[in-house]
């Protein structure tokens, strides 16, 4: 067994597998599908933290590591690390687990994100994010 990099304590925000149609022409899986999953963790952990409807914001850096292939096990952390009044910022971290030989696994880090989000309310504009419970 081939481990390059260790996957953090604690059950992934989201895992999945890409397909061959979420490939690009070098037929690596596309980095707008990583993004949309990326946005899509985030999104699930600042939900819960600000306790109801958030909106994407910004991507404020995303750097891609190594590429992400057909097959491979796709595990999304994402961690809320900053609370603003109404925004919160989230990290999402992103590992690759490839099986290629019988009993061989590799895991590698993919990808690294950061996003700011931002709570909203019925009417669509921004309120407060409520204390931690």
């Amino acid at each position: 067994m081939i481990t390059t990099d260790i996957l953090p304590d604690g059950p992934p925000t989201l895992r999945l597998v890409p397909m061959a149609a979420d490939t690009n022409v070098a037929g690596d899986v596309f980095g707008g599908w990583i993004l949309a999953q990326i946005d899509i963790a985030g999104s699930v952990v600042a939900h819960r933290r600000a306790q109801g409807r958030v909106t994407t914001v910004a991507v404020n850096a995303v750097q891609f590591h190594q590429p992400v292939l057909v097959g491979d096990l796709v595990s999304f952390y994402a961690e809320v690390t900053r609370v603003g009044r109404t925004s919160l910022t989230v990290t999402v971290d992103v590992f690759a687990e490839r099986f290629r030989e019988p009993h061989a696994r590799e895991c590698v880090r993919v990808t690294a994100a950061t996003l700011t989000y931002v709570a909203i309310g019925k009417d669509r504009r921004p309120r407060p994010v409520p204390p931690s419970l």
